[in-house]
């Protein structure tokens, strides 16, 4: 039996550890173009607004699940491995779905597809956070939130072709159509590599070497970008098993709860920002701002499109840019737009008592044309802040500031606090936009405004550091990181005195085996 070959290019490897963003995109447009089609409301017995928030936020209610179950598995068995049992999920889910017959059916089968999304959607990024070099780690994070944007706008497309279908397969057909990407990862998740951190926490030091090698040094373990980062991770390694524990308890201690806590706020203020509720319900919104039929499907494509553009001044400026100001500068851009928002519906708009016909969770039109198309506007602005920002930022910033003896628990409660916000949000947004209508923008604006202060006060910076680097920005006696001074990186200063070392011939093979 031959040897499963090898993949080795960084970008590759990260790319495919980012199909669970498409698959999450998937999800998000399955569901945004199909809750308007006749066929989906007369099969599912035109939900109401409460019903329609259920079924929707169960895979949210899914995903929180998965998040917390793949703390265990990620340290158990690893990254890579835990990503295969999603996948399988996965698959089961979505044929679950595609057959589906009724509500109840429907709502356990998000859940299932929910709890694979919540594993790959932790440990995607972990991964990646732990393969990459500190130069390219930023990028290479944010084609996280590039894929969820590529993965929304292609299932629109799906389900928008498939709402002119007739029969069921209008909505069967998009979501049999999710497993494709589930099985592309699956097949190829074996010739990925595990993370050499983990093999580390193992004390597989060979393995975890080699690995080092292949990705960034054509295998050439003694390389001094090699034997820089192996020489950091030991070093760290050591000094964390003096902690003697790993347990849950570890996150909210002195040490570590400053950090804990700014990557679960890294997904809650990127969820309370009222990104993914409009999302999911982008016909509703732009039903609100006066659109209908056709009108309001293709307008929601345009957003679509600018979200997948506008993530790419990310993967180009991501590792060149503070992490700072992109959050602050994003969150006050999307307050501005929110605030907007919500007073030209206020200003320009009326209440439509009972509902419009076939959406009742749409009670408030905007009845000015000007207005109609300045709302819009303003929505598709409000996609061009968060896309290069947030968007990508909340995948990246969590794993990168947290120690790597904790770092699997931590990225999974702070993916479990993602989807606690993303079920409310799917929850109560119908609801929501049906009892308090434009008044919605003003919560969301709020948020982002709250937002912005607080990584103003708390946020340290992380660009152009290592893992181990970012660490010590936490160990400052200050927790205030406006007083915080730049520091630059030591990692190209590491990777002198490791060539300095070589010549001397002070750094042997041996020297990465775990110690007796």
């Amino acid at each position: 039996m031959g040897k499963i070959p090898q993949l080795n290019n960084v970008y590759l490897i990260s790319g495919l550890a980012t199909i669970g963003g498409l698959i999450q995109g998937f999800d998000v447009s399955s569901m945004s173009a199909i809750i308007g089609t006749d066929n989906y409301k007369e099969y599912f017995n035109k939900p109401n607004s409460v019903a329609q928030g259920g079924i929707t936020a169960s895979m949210a209610g899914g995903s929180l699940l998965g998040s917390l179950f793949s703390s265990w598995t990620s340290d158990r068995y690893g990254r890579r491995d835990s990503m295969f049992v999603a996948c399988i999920l996965w698959l089961i889910g979505s044929t679950l779905m595609s057959a589906v017959q009724n509500v109840a059916m429907l709502i356990v089968s998000r859940i299932i597809n929910g709890f694979a999304v919540g594993i790959l959607t932790s440990q995607g990024p972990i991964l990646i956070a732990e393969i990459s070099l500190p130069q390219q780690r930023g990028r290479l994070l944010s084609l996280q939130q590039w894929m969820i944007t590529w993965g929304i706008l292609i299932m629109y497309f799906i389900s928008y072709g498939a709402s002119f279908m007739s029969s069921n397969a209008s909505f069967r057909l998009p979501w049999g159509l999710q497993m494709i990407p589930g099985i592309i990862l699956m097949a190829c998740l074996p010739m990925m590599p595990r993370s050499p951190r983990w093999l580390a926490t193992q004390d597989r030091w060979e393995e975890a070497v080699d690995v080092l090698a292949r990705l960034h040094a054509k295998g050439n373990t003694l390389d001094p970008i090699v034997v820089a980062q192996a020489t950091e991770i030991r070093e760290k390694l050591e000094l964390e098993r003096k902690y003697e524990s790993t347990s849950w308890s570890e996150l909210f201690n002195s040490r570590n709860i400053v950090r804990v806590h700014c990557g679960i706020f890294t997904h809650v203020w990127s969820q309370l920002s009222g990104t993914n509720a409009m999302m999911y319900y982008i016909v509703y919104i732009f039903q609100m701002a006066g659109l209908t039929g056709n009108n309001a499907l293709l307008s929601a494509t345009i957003q679509y499109i600018i979200n997948v553009v506008m993530t790419l001044p990310a993967l180009l400026f991501m590792d060149r840019l503070p992490r700072r100001r992109l959050f602050i500068a994003g969150a006050l851009g999307m307050a501005i737009l929110q605030f907007i928002q919500g007073a030209l519906m206020k200003s320009y708009g009326e209440a439509v008592p009972g509902g419009l016909k076939g959406s009742p969770t749409v009670t408030w039109r905007v009845t000015d044309g000007r207005a109609s198309k300045a709302t819009i506007a303003c929505s598709y602005l409000f996609i061009a802040v968060y896309a290069p920002s947030w968007g990508p930022l909340g995948w990246a910033y969590p794993p990168e500031i947290i120690p790597l003896y904790i770092r699997s628990k931590s990225v999974s409660l702070a993916t479990f606090f993602n989807w606690v916000c993303n079920f409310a949000l799917t929850f109560f947004s119908p609801p929501g936009f049906q009892h308090i209508q434009y008044k919605m923008y003003f919560l969301f604006g709020t948020f982002c405004s709250v937002a912005a202060i607080h990584v103003f006060l708390l946020f340290p910076e992380t660009c152009g550091k290592s893992l181990e680097e970012v660490d010590e920005a936490f160990n400052n006696q200050s927790i205030w990181a406006f007083k915080a001074k730049p520091v630059p990186s030591r990692f190209a200063a590491d990777i002198e005195q490791a060539k300095e070392d070589l010549e001397a011939g002070k750094v042997a093979e041996s020297v990465f085996e775990p110690k007796k």
